[in-house]
């Protein structure tokens, strides 16, 4: 079965047998007490790529942003939420705000609402943290991450990054041809963001296939995030598989990242011509995950066990109340993969029914 269901964006799995060996696959005790082999290499290559000072890992992103918020609470603080940050930041934040740190939440995209929020918080004497994704599946476009950063360097505070989708796809310098960029460092090097006042978080999980987290910014932040962030007090580091697997994501970017990248790409832009030649389209733009506009009377979950009666694995998604479908490419999909995804949406949307004669269309 075709799956376009897997956010393994450069389509990079890590096969034991590429792995390597290791003594144990934990050493049983946390990171404040020991690093785990292999998490410093790897949390400084990551750190590079980024274009940051420094960098630390954790096992997850939910781990990280509790934690890192929690650190960044100790301060007066006002925590400022675009209003399209993913679950795990915002989960972060209201853990905060439920030991008395002040929350509020902006228009997704709008500085200006971001602006008016964290000057109030400055004159009343706290510190604005804005936290936004580094990019947001479906927006079309990241959000002004340079305006944000410009209100946390200003007043003084901190713009924190949730970077899952952006890290290891997005990277310096888009072009015709390349439009991720290059090097996959995410948000920061595409953006030209960087200083003391920036700080990201992002899981390997997704462009990297790499089951752990990575927190990197100011080298004095991550100095402190270490030293006291209950996670690596109370938690296991991530695994010897998942720190090699982290370290064999680094080495293949290097060699075949962008040619990966590129790929994806031109996967993407097939997959969107062969819908225009059908009449339909999709939200997304050139990111990997493309989402179905939906007719209103076309029954999106019915569509979805249509496509998995098919053969096609897809992801059902609710949005605005109601349900839609969408389709994740990975660099390792075929053209006849994608050939295969269009002519049988296709032929989905022309069964009688429901979703019949059904007529997609872009925002």
């Amino acid at each position: 079965m075709p799956d376009f269901g897997s956010a393994l964006y450069l389509g990079l799995r890590h096969p034991s047998a590429a792995l390597g060996a290791w003594d144990a696959l934990t050493l049983g005790r946390p990171a404040a007490s020991a690093d785990p082999p292999g998490s410093r290499a790897l949390a400084a290559g990551l750190a590079q790529l980024a274009g940051a000072k420094a960098a630390t890992l954790l096992p997850s992103t939910l781990h990280l942003f509790f934690d890192l918020l929690a650190l960044l609470a100790t301060e007066p603080i006002a925590l400022l939420l675009d209003d399209a940050c993913y679950p795990v930041a915002r989960w972060g934040a209201e853990q905060a705000a439920a030991r008395g740190t002040p929350l509020q939440s902006f228009a997704h995209g709008s500085s200006e609402g971001a602006l008016r929020l964290a000057t109030a918080a400055a004159r009343a004497g706290r510190r604005p943290v804005l936290v936004a994704d580094g990019y947001f599946p479906g927006a079309g476009r990241p959000p002004p991450l340079r305006a944000y950063a410009d209100i946390a360097r200003r007043l003084d505070g901190y713009l924190v990054l949730d970077d899952t989708q952006a890290f290891g796809l997005f990277g310096r310098a888009p072009r015709c041809g390349a439009p991720y960029g290059s090097g996959g460092g995410g948000s920061l090097r595409l953006h030209g963001l960087g200083g003391a006042h920036v700080v990201l978080g992002a899981s390997l999980a997704k462009s990297f296939g790499a089951p752990c987290a990575v927190l990197a910014g100011d080298a004095g932040l991550v100095r402190r995030f270490e030293a006291g962030s209950a996670t690596r007090r109370h938690s296991s580091p991530p695994s010897a598989a998942a720190i090699l697997a982290g370290l064999g994501a680094l080495r293949l970017n290097r060699t075949r990242g962008d040619a990966l990248r590129a790929r994806l790409w031109r996967l993407v832009a097939l997959w969107r011509a062969g819908l225009a030649r059908h009449g339909l389209a999709a939200r997304g733009g050139g990111f990997p995950v493309q989402t179905l506009e939906l007719a209103p009377r076309v029954d999106g979950v019915r569509l979805h066990q249509l496509l998995r009666g098919a053969g096609i694995d897809t992801v059902l998604q609710g949005e605005a109340g109601r349900a839609t479908v969408s389709f994740l490419f990975r660099a390792d999909h075929t053209r006849a993969d994608i050939a295969r995804a269009v002519g049988v949406l296709a032929a989905c949307l022309r069964r009688p029914g429901s979703i019949a004669r059904a007529r997609l269309e872009v925002l």
